[in-house]
């Protein structure tokens, strides 16, 4: 687990720093609307909202940024309909796939997704072919050389999480999908900046890959995550200790 753990966060730190911080910001925008269109653009009665406003305001997405996406989902600045869409698959060595879609033209969407896992070596499933290996947990990491482990395990078990776990430099604090936003909110209020949150799907267990298999995977993944459509993918792959994608 620690494998993919600590690239997930390596990948994630990198990404925020770089040109794909529009793209982010893009993807929380969507995730921010449908969930206003949902239910409702107050994040006080709307846990969803609740828990994407708290996900961008962790990557720095910009305040303003955050009241649009609501009023374009409640309407008030013109009605984009996204509608969601979860599509399963195969990578290099039966590397299980989850790619959460949010999209505008199912047709679209469903032809890229589909494309892509062609060209790069993967192969689509059935519905339900792999999302039985996985589970929604709240996933919040933390820096281990700037946050201390001892009072994020203390702050964060007070706040309702299910476990904290520190390895290869990284602070993992999981909880339940429910519990997230409370727990999110506890740890900020304490001024710690997160490498990541975010309601993931966690494997049960993990797939070793060598070099070879896990660039195709790579390759896979950073495809389907550069389609505008796609909001999430989650794998169940774990890197060797020396790759660098």
């Amino acid at each position: 687990m620690s494998g993919h753990s600590k690239w997930a966060t390596i990948k994630h730190a990198k990404g925020a720093a770089d040109a794909k911080r529009g793209q982010l910001f893009t993807k929380f925008i969507k995730e921010i609307s449908i969930a206003a269109r949902m239910g409702g653009g107050d994040p006080n009665s709307n846990p969803r909202l609740r828990t994407a406003i708290l996900k961008a305001r962790a990557s720095n997405m910009p305040k303003d940024n955050i009241e649009r996406a609501i009023k374009k989902g409640t309407g008030e600045l013109g009605n984009a309909v996204f509608e969601e869409k979860l599509y399963e698959g195969y990578g290099a060595n039966g590397v299980a796939i989850l790619v959460e879609v949010l999209t505008d033209n199912n047709n679209r969407a469903a032809a890229n997704v589909r494309n892509i896992f062609n060209k790069t070596g993967g192969n689509l499933g059935a519905t339900g072919s792999v999302s039985y290996m996985f589970n929604r947990k709240g996933v919040i990491e933390y820096d281990a050389e700037v946050v201390n482990e001892d009072e994020v395990m203390e702050a964060g078990l007070e706040a309702g999480a299910d476990d904290i776990t520190s390895e290869d430099g990284v602070i993992t604090v999981t909880t339940d999908p429910n519990n997230f936003a409370d727990v999110l909110e506890a740890l900020q209020a304490k001024g710690w900046e997160a490498l990541s949150a975010e309601v993931s799907m966690v494997p049960d267990m993990y797939v070793s890959l060598d070099k070879e298999a896990a660039a195709k995977v790579q390759k896979l993944v950073d495809r389907l995550e550069e389609d505008d459509d796609v909001q999430n993918v989650y794998h169940n792959a774990e890197f060797p200790e020396d790759f660098e994608g």
